[in-house]
């Protein structure tokens, strides 16, 4: 007997079709160029794995992402009265990148996404300009949910179940033409649209990003440690980062872009011609490391305000800074590490920059060491310097 045939597919509405094809169409027009559409329904099947990624303290340090806020993550229902469909949006930002300076001063690296304009706030602009203008085109009040990675919303899921991308090994998603390159929002409607296939793709046996990470952070494909990513180190940590983690932390000072700079897919991403992700100076590329230990709360701010690199912290940017001057036998790095010692306002620097000393073998260095350590008026720098003393 023959096997029976596969029913017929459902025909879509034409007025379905065009309603969908007007919804990308507003999308590209409002600066939203890469475009796919799914269903609201909940993302059920990622609670067990969300549930023991907490359990196993893989997100210790974020202490908003907890399990209720995980499970609620799940349902687009929980920020929308009654959603109906989910338009996830990307914007490229794999803009040209200009290159470290050869001009003799220690630089540390910023992640691309972090040189440019705070993509929450391009995309929030971008995507109430989409719903304020859908509306007029279809004539109608449009209910809506604008997301970005602030709100609770598993836009990596999304993303994937819609087609946009599909999820690489490093825990990215991987879109056709960009690689990692993107950054995600997502718009919950109360409209009926066609939706579009998740992509039959995946990265197969490659494991590069996984072997690259310098600090083992990708612990399985798809399962990214926060207590050993540098991404989380230079930015969510706000007390000292793990002796451990410093050597490994390299010239990184927000940020890391290790895993997607090594993943294959990134050789074929085209470059972004969006202007919001150029740099607006060399110091949000390549900052030099000894003006960052030195900067003032006032220079920080002049520097990087509107840019995600505000979310360290004037001390935290320091801190890193600090590390990142002790992994580099640069002439300049001592004097600049030998001032913060003697004369930062924050222990937290200060002692960042005893850990760092230990790395220089200067005699300098080891006078700078004894004074933190017998003045100091924190005792968590002198016991640091009582510990760099010991191990030069």
């Amino acid at each position: 007997m023959d096997a029976p045939l596969d029913p017929a597919p459902t025909p879509i509405a034409p007025s379905l079709l065009q309603r969908t094809t007007l919804v990308r169409e507003t999308a590209r027009a409002c600066g939203l160029p890469i475009v796919a559409i799914t269903s609201a329904e909940p993302f059920r099947h990622l609670a067990p794995f969300l549930q023991e990624h907490v359990a196993a303290g893989r997100v210790e340090g974020l202490p908003w992402f907890t399990v209720q806020r995980a499970m609620e993550s799940l349902d687009p229902a929980t920020i929308h009265p009654g959603p109906r469909s989910i338009v996830s949006v990307g914007l490229p930002y794999h803009v040209p990148d200009p290159g470290m300076p050869e001009d003799g001063v220690p630089r540390g690296r910023i992640a691309r996404y972090a040189r440019g304009d705070d993509y929450h706030r391009v995309l929030r602009q971008r995507m109430d300009h989409f719903v304020e203008i859908l509306s007029e085109r279809l004539g109608q009040e449009i209910v809506s949910r604008r997301v970005t990675d602030t709100a609770r919303m598993v836009d990596r899921a999304v993303a994937a179940r819609a087609g946009l991308g599909w999820y690489g090994k490093n825990a990215c998603v991987i879109v056709p033409g960009h690689s990692s390159w993107v950054v995600l929002g997502e718009i919950v409607l109360d409209l009926e649209l066609a939706h579009d296939l998740p992509l039959a793709m995946d990265c197969g046996r490659c494991t590069i990003c996984i072997d690259r990470c310098p600090t083992g952070a990708i612990t399985a494909p798809y399962t990214i440690d926060s207590r050993r990513c540098l991404s989380f180190h230079t930015i969510e940590q706000r007390g000292a980062i793990p002796r451990e983690i410093r050597p490994l932390l390299g010239d990184w000072v927000f940020g890391c872009d290790i895993c997607q700079d090594t993943c294959p897919w990134s050789g074929a991403a085209r470059e972004a011609a969006d202007p919001v992700f150029t740099p607006r100076s060399v110091a949000n590329a390549y900052p030099d490391l000894g003006w960052l230990v030195r900067m003032s709360e006032e220079e920080f701010r002049e520097a990087y305000r509107g840019t995600p690199v505000i979310r360290a912290k004037r001390r935290g940017l320091a801190r890193n800074a600090a590390v990142a001057l002790g992994n580099t036998q640069h002439d300049q790095a001592e004097a600049s590490l030998l001032h913060a010692l003697a004369h930062h306002d924050e222990p937290l620097v200060r002692l960042h920059a005893a850990w760092a000393l230990s790395r220089h073998p200067g005699r300098s260095a080891s006078a700078a060491l004894e004074r933190a350590r017998t003045t100091d008026p924190e005792p968590d720098v002198r016991d640091e310097a009582a510990w760099a003393l010991e191990t030069r």
